[in-house]
């Protein structure tokens, strides 16, 4: 057990050193987020106090402008490069465990959550924004969305990407039109009814209205349970589906 976690550790430190190292990705990761928080947040905010806008504005941008493109394109990006260099063929003939490996990219890219997190609520902060709710359920749900989106990632890097000009593909048609569907950028209330229906089967929803609830509104498990339960559940296929798609990238690797 101590070995297995050294290793998920030794992984996860090895990604993010080389995301340090050629920084363009984290730049994006930190720049994008920041500059849409602080355009919608005044944009809402509409000449009076920004406080409230920036508490109703942050939850949405930090699941659908941050962690989207981090914890969802990063994985797709991460895998396509690792094929690229034969780092999984080298995987299989090493002592390393695949499972390792696995949660040590999983861990990495919460690390890098945890950090998107700070730099969004940090803002809305500075603009009187506040976290009103339980900051432990809050985390619950940046974690559960967090593991979803790498979940993903893995699925869609190992499924519809063999090379690296290939990621941005999967990732917008697949991603943006479920942002704008989920209340990224407005709030859901002006979509159109059958549009509004429709939305309840976006993850993307749920994940801004579970967190928004908690942050903006002070809501609780009661108040966001239906968003919660549909967030668990995606969650545990989202892995599932990442670990499937795992297994059957190394198994190709291993007869290649």
């Amino acid at each position: 057990m101590r070995r297995r976690v050294n290793e998920m550790v030794a992984v996860m430190k090895r990604i993010l050193t080389e995301l340090v190292r050629t920084r363009r990705s984290l730049i994006f990761w930190a720049v994008f987020p920041t500059l849409m928080l602080l355009l919608f947040g005044l944009i809402y905010a509409g000449g009076r106090s920004a406080a409230k806008s920036f508490d109703t504005t942050a939850p949405g941008i930090l699941i659908g402008a941050a962690l989207f493109f981090s914890c969802l394109g990063g994985p797709i990006s991460l895998i396509v490069a690792e094929r690229e260099r034969g780092t999984l063929r080298r995987l299989l003939i090493s002592p390393l465990k695949p499972g390792s490996y696995f949660l040590g990219i999983v861990f990495a890219y919460f690390a890098i959550a945890f950090g998107q997190t700070a730099i969004v609520y940090g803002i809305a902060f500075l603009f009187g924004g506040r976290f009103h709710g339980s900051p432990v359920l809050g985390l619950i749900v940046i974690a559960l969305s967090t593991f979803a989106f790498v979940g993903l990632g893995f699925f869609f890097g190992t499924r519809f990407t063999k090379r690296t000009e290939d990621v941005t593909g999967p990732v917008s048609a697949f991603g943006v039109p479920l942002l704008v569907l989920g209340g990224t950028f407005f709030p859901v209330k002006v979509l159109p009814p059958y549009l509004l229906a429709l939305a309840y089967f976006d993850p993307i929803f749920h994940m801004n209205q579970a967190l928004k609830g908690i942050s903006a509104y002070a809501l609780g498990i009661p108040g966001t349970r239906p968003h919660l339960m549909f967030l668990i559940g995606f969650t545990v296929l989202a892995l599932l589906l990442g670990v499937r798609s795992y297994k059957q990238l190394l198994a190709k690797e291993r007869m290649a």
